[in-house]
């Protein structure tokens, strides 16, 4: 049996990023940039206005009235210099014209025929972008490994790029197994349950940005569990969820023995999720998690969700977490590590965490009622208002 942080580094170090492919622009959305980006040119690549206004030189202003000799529309350039003394009417974006250096917005002006007087002081320079003040040519606009958000979206757009290299989504295979399965549609009969697993782990492979391919069910016995996960070996990473722990009928680490895998742990130190194994068949990840389905979104948060966040080029591969008081004392009298499923809520004095309720490895709804999970130590019991780590699911919940 191995501990969690251990299992974590054994399955980091088998585990590289995906190849990179190049993408029409909005589909890169979301997705992870695979190599730098530099500017080709200047952004703006002119100096230009920041506001609707008139641009004059500063220097030149004698009194508080300049005569207008022009206008500026934006798209358009003025190519002969503004005399000393004058300005002209600019519209946000334009070009400055030579001879000016500064911009009055047009409510801080008054008109008066061809001429304009000025309500304030004008700052030498003010509502103006300089030629190359968001970025020059040659400088790195995007950084390999950078999520790309919308504004990545936006920045490479204005680099007049039309597609982005991004890191491949994985395909991951999701199998269940187990006699006993039923699925989705079916309706439950005694000794028989219905296979919530591997919509779960899907969702949770789609959520991570993976595409889940669905293997269906395999019945309890290694020439059918081969098969299926030889089908599962056409993707980048495959899950199993069930036949892992020491029953006669589990056969999920002997098929992929079978097929020549290398199991490089099986049992982590952890509760749920103690009956996890990672192998290494055909150089491709596979993870076979415990079958309680509890344990088993555990389990794929702890292992398999890191796991694939490195592949598609992440740098920030685990979750985010806060610091929460416990509502409510919790203890484990157990021997090894418990992830409590919590609630976080936040409050004006920080953040609140409740435990979900009954903590059973196959209750669900200890999930659907959790934005997050805690660890508590073996032996330990932590009092109503301790500080502790919450490994965030989704955003607190915001009280009024």
């Amino acid at each position: 049996m191995v501990d969690i942080e251990e299992a974590r580094q054994i399955i980091l170090r088998h585990i590289a990023p995906l190849p990179t492919e190049e993408l029409p622009l909005l589909q890169g959305l979301g997705r992870v940039a695979g190599e730098d980006v530099y500017a080709p040119w200047d952004i703006p690549a002119t100096d230009n206005s920041a506001m609707d206004g008139y641009a004059f030189s500063s220097a030149a202003v004698q009194g508080d009235s300049l005569f207008v000799s022009g206008n500026v529309p934006a798209g358009e350039e003025r190519t002969t210099p503004v005399a000393a003394g004058e300005a002209v009417r600019i519209m946000t974006g334009a070009p400055i014209p030579q001879g000016c250096d500064t911009v009055v917005p047009i409510e801080d002006v008054e008109t008066i025929g061809d001429t304009i007087r000025l309500l304030g002081d004008a700052r030498p320079g003010s509502h103006t972008r300089k030629r190359g003040e968001e970025i020059l040519a040659g400088q790195r606009a995007i950084a390999a490994n950078s999520l790309v958000r919308p504004q990545e979206i936006g920045m490479l757009a204005s680099l007049g790029k039309t597609s982005v290299r991004v890191y491949r989504r994985p395909r991951v295979g999701v199998l269940a197994t187990g006699d006993e399965l039923l699925e989705i549609g079916s309706l439950p009969v005694p000794g028989k349950i219905i296979n919530s697993n591997s919509y779960s782990i899907a969702a949770q492979v789609a959520e991570s940005g993976g595409d889940p391919v669905m293997l269906g069910i395999a019945e309890d016995e290694v020439e059918r569990t081969c098969d299926r996960i030889r089908e599962g070996m056409r993707g980048d990473l495959l899950i199993t969820t069930g036949g892992v722990s020491v029953g006669d009928r589990d056969c999920v680490k002997e098929a992929i023995v079978a097929l020549g895998g290398e199991i490089k742990f099986w049992k982590v130190r952890m509760k749920p999720g103690k009956p996890v194994a990672f192998a290494i068949l055909e150089g491709k990840p596979v993870f076979a998690l415990p079958g309680n389905p509890a344990a088993a979104m555990i389990s794929f948060e702890m292992f398999v969700r890191p796991a694939l966040l490195k592949m598609m080029g992440h740098v920030r591969i685990f979750r985010p977490t806060v610091t929460a008081a416990l509502t409510g004392s919790i203890a484990n009298r157990g021997d090894r590590p418990h992830l409590i499923r919590v609630r976080v809520e936040a409050r004006k004095d920080g953040y609140a965490a409740s435990a979900t309720g009954n903590q059973s490895s196959a209750r669900l709804s200890s999930l659907t009622a959790a934005n997050g999970f805690m660890t508590i130590a073996p032996g330990t019991t932590l009092p109503s208002g301790e500080s502790v780590i919450v490994s965030m699911l989704g955003r607190p919940e915001v009280l009024p």
